[in-house]
């Protein structure tokens, strides 16, 4: 989920199934590629993919053997994201569902990847909302955590003006307590971007993945 520069609730589905219903497909229907980067050691087990969109990460996890339960607060996202699945012949893989997660947080102990891809949030919406998702990853498993970085507003990477909902990757990391994380990546990672003027910049991605250690 990204963070469009308009008035209102940003978060809701009433933004966001407008936000879909403006254009036939929003996203690429690839994956993110930290994630692909990510996850590709990863043994497949059961993932939760938040705020999944037209459904690109949760067929890629599908096809790899994951079981996905992809959640979003647009309707409209998750018809695109169930065709996808279908398209792909992995529909059987995923559940779809429909959720705010920011007052339906996911059962604790729950899934071996937690992956929020570019949830930019308020920080005390944040704050909240990620220690549930952190808290709904089984013993074992894994949280990744991506979001464009801060830099980028200094790069002039069209952002909202809003450093408070670009937490970078200390930041992050230190929200995860030692005692019940391990952080195996916590860092800025370039890739080429081009400004609507044609011009060619480098934008980073804040990347953050640990694993739970504790019960």
């Amino acid at each position: 989920m990204s963070t469009p520069s308009t008035t209102g609730d940003r978060w809701s589905a009433e933004f966001w199934d407008a936000h879909y219903a403006g254009r036939p497909q929003v996203w690429s229907g690839r994956v993110n590629p930290v994630l692909a980067e990510q996850v590709a050691d990863l043994a497949p087990g059961r993932a939760l993919d938040v705020g999944c969109g037209e459904g690109g990460d949760a067929v890629w996890l599908a096809g790899r053997g994951w079981r996905v339960d992809a959640v979003d607060v647009s309707a409209v996202a998750l018809d695109r994201a169930r065709g996808a699945a279908e398209a792909a012949g992995v529909a059987e893989r995923i559940t779809l569902r429909a959720a705010d997660l920011r007052t339906d947080p996911p059962p604790p102990s729950s899934y071996d990847l937690v992956s929020a891809q570019f949830l930019h949030l308020p920080p005390d919406v944040r704050r909240p909302l990620y220690a549930a998702l952190a808290e709904a990853v089984a013993p074992g498993g894994t949280l990744l955590l991506v979001l464009h970085h801060r830099r980028d507003l200094d790069a002039g990477i069209p952002r909202p003006p809003e450093p408070e909902v670009f937490p970078d990757e200390r930041e992050l990391a230190a929200e995860l307590d030692p005692a019940g994380w391990e952080v195996l990546v916590a860092r800025a990672r370039p890739r080429p971007a081009t400004l609507p003027d044609g011009t060619a910049v480098t934008a980073h991605d804040t990347v953050v993945r640990a694993r739970r250690t504790g019960a």
